[in-house]
């Protein structure tokens, strides 16, 4: 009896003991098994969380080079449109020898030759006298309308200029520079003036209607110096 008793309790124990480690090994395995999970949830939270950040910085970068491209389209758009605009300005640009009839043997005769038919007109600088021949422009036949004529001029580098009387003009006659002997109507001011060298760097200036040429050697009006009231008037046609 005694000995089934201690068999008993001896069953007892080793069965409590047993039971005490499949918990604990149960325990051990679920947390095990628990941080097993939780590891990877966090290793594919991480990759998640690393995709998101890449995906958005190569969404920030192709937004970027979406910006830095439409700039760069901008850009060159306006540059386009402006060397464009150059263009046309300088296709539209008039200069004094568009349509003139020229000779550039005798340096020193005017560059402009004579319009055929034209009105022949004298100019007197005191006791000098200037020969000239006006064409058939608006603007001339209004000058010659007005002859005799006192006009005041004085000298400057390149020409004798003054200021003279409103006088009609054709847009399309406006143009840049002169030729060497011209006389022109400069609508700036206006002003009356005869332009007797520079030609080559004349293209500068704007506003410029010719009326004429001198028919004198260019020397003989470079030679005069100062001022004067030029009395211009109808020569023997």
């Amino acid at each position: 009896m005694r000995k089934r008793v201690i068999s008993m309790l001896l069953i007892s124990m080793a069965c409590v003991w047993l039971a005490g480690c499949g918990n604990t090994s149960s325990a051990d395995d679920s947390k095990t098994e628990s941080t097993t999970v939780q590891e990877q949830t966090n290793q594919t939270s991480g990759e998640d969380q690393t995709a998101g950040e890449d995906q958005t910085t190569g969404e920030d970068q192709t937004t970027g080079a979406d910006q830095t491209t439409a700039a760069g389209t901008t850009a060159s758009g306006e540059e386009t449109a402006q060397t464009e605009a150059v263009r046309q300005d300088e296709a539209e640009k008039r200069v004094a020898k568009d349509g003139a009839e020229m000779q550039t043997e005798d340096k020193s005769m005017p560059t402009r030759i004579p319009m055929e038919g034209g009105t022949k007109i004298n100019m007197y600088f005191g006791d000098t006298l200037i020969t000239g021949v006006l064409n058939d422009s608006e603007t001339a036949q209004a000058l010659i309308e007005k002859l005799p004529v006192e006009q005041h001029v004085n000298r400057y580098s390149h020409d004798f200029c003054g200021i003279t009387e409103d006088l009609p003009y054709k847009e399309e006659e406006v143009h840049y520079g002169w030729l060497n002997g011209d006389i022109d109507y400069a609508i700036n001011a206006p002003y009356f003036t005869i332009l007797f060298e520079d030609e080559d760097v004349s293209e500068q200036y704007g506003d410029q209607v010719n009326i004429g040429v001198i028919t004198t050697p260019l020397s003989e009006i470079a030679a005069l110096e100062g001022s004067y009231d030029v009395r211009i008037e109808l020569a023997e046609q």
